[in-house]
């Protein structure tokens, strides 16, 4: 925390000549969730903790899909603030804090916190920017509303809530533009660059709970709890039983390379590759280190009739080892999803649908990583006033994970989500 105090009482002196921005988002949500072919339990297995994690979202360490457990609740779903502060130069600072209060981990902290350089371009257009600090990496193209949110839907893309949920680096990222109107041109180009550590564990969560749908962040000061996995109790008895999603383990970097390709008026295409580089042979405090790589693409494109489309594509692999060196985790996994959203009036329509899967290539038989998925979502937006949304939206997910049967459920899972929201944005 001294660190990022430090880090944004840079330039102090300067702040009586800059301009402070302030933005908020407030969710109040009313969710329910059911899960129509699995929870079903044979029997109970008389230890309390296994029971609660049978049924319970993963979220608390259960196997579920959504972010909600079982039932009827309401929740703060989220309460973010943004405060940005640009000088009178080429620099300015922004700090993200989000807090929930959803009856599983009721918390707050930082989410994001980094100092932005932005240039002036020359007359070729060529532009450099940069940024540095604790950011996620530059690929979602849902989450671009206040504090990470979407202004699309209410529970994000597979992809995107497993960026949410593992992927925060401290890093540096530097970008170079070439813009196309001091050309005649409606071609904007860019190609950025990242360097990035305390990420070491990133991969964890997916191979051990799978795909999620999700409208969560994991903040700066979060652990995140395992499923109680048999696993846990024999080869994997030396893992901690939470995760630490932004944790340094080997003090090696990574890094993070993309282009994106902006037609204006039309709409834009990215691409890019990120490689964790973690050194899979440490293991400090049961937190293990996983080699993390995939590579991603996407598009956002304005269709006839001012339809929105957006679409992201995912494949990567994580590996995690044992202190013999043999693969204990290995696994490669992949996210797709289409959606399409359009706004008229005070209202908005979007629908997404979305296929997913991890395959397992390792020899642990009592740790089966495998799944199959596939998501659809539906969404109806209200603008009541200037800053007051309301939004209803059906969330459906179905999987077959073979890892369930060990905690006493089914292997093939349907889970469907109505979730009813009054959202305030500043």
């Amino acid at each position: 925390m001294k660190y990022w105090l430090g880090l944004f009482s840079l330039c102090t002196v300067q702040l009586c000549a800059a301009e402070h921005d302030f933005a908020a988002v407030i969710d109040m949500r009313l969710t329910h969730t059911t899960a129509l072919d699995s929870y079903a339990i044979a029997a109970p297995t008389g230890n309390a903790i296994a029971d609660r994690f049978a049924s319970d979202s993963y979220v608390a360490g259960g196997l579920g899909k959504f972010r909600f457990n079982e039932g009827t609740q309401v929740s703060l779903a989220q309460a973010g603030l943004q405060y940005r502060v640009d000088w009178d130069n080429p620099l300015s600072a922004i700090v993200v804090a989000n807090s929930y209060v959803d009856g599983i981990n009721n918390n707050i902290g930082i989410t994001e916190a980094m100092v932005k350089y932005r240039g002036l371009p020359s007359q070729s257009g060529l532009r450099w920017q940069a940024k540095l600090g604790l950011m996620y990496p530059s690929i979602s193209l849902e989450n671009v509303a206040t504090a990470w949110t979407s202004p699309y839907t209410l529970s994000y893309s597979t992809m995107n809530s497993w960026l949410g949920e593992e992927f925060r680096h401290l890093g540096a990222e530097v970008t170079l533009e070439r813009l196309g109107k001091p050309n005649n041109s409606k071609h904007n180009f860019a190609l950025s660059g990242a360097v990035l550590k305390n990420n070491d564990t990133a991969g964890a969560m997916l191979a051990w709970h799978g795909w999620t749908l999700s409208s969560r962040q994991t903040l700066l000061n979060e652990t995140l709890p395992i499923s109680n996995m048999p696993s846990l109790d024999g080869i994997f008895k030396d893992q901690a039983r939470d995760s630490d999603p932004f944790k340094e383990l080997d003090n090696r970097f990574g890094y993070h390379i993309h282009g994106q390709w902006h037609y204006q008026g039309h709409g834009k295409l990215t691409a890019g590759y990120y490689d964790n580089r973690a050194d899979t042979s440490i293991v400090i405090n049961g937190q293990y280190t996983w080699l993390t790589q995939f590579s991603h693409a996407g598009i956002k494109w304005r269709l006839p009739y001012s339809i929105e489309f957006i679409s992201q594509y995912m494949l990567g692999s994580t590996l995690m080892q044992g202190p013999d060196g043999g693969d204990a985790v290995n696994n490669d996994y992949d996210s797709a999803f289409v959606l399409l959203s359009k706004r008229w009036g005070p209202q908005r329509l979007s629908v997404r649908g979305e296929l997913f899967s991890v395959t397992d290539n390792d020899a642990m038989v009592d740790d089966d990583n495998n799944e199959d998925g596939a998501a659809f979502t539906l969404s109806y937006q209200y603008r009541l006033h200037k800053n007051w949304f309301i939004q209803a939206e059906y969330n459906y997910v179905h999987s077959d994970r073979p890892a369930r049967v060990e905690q006493g459920l089914d292997e093939t899972q349907t889970e469907q989500q109505y979730q009813l929201a009054v959202r305030w944005f500043l």
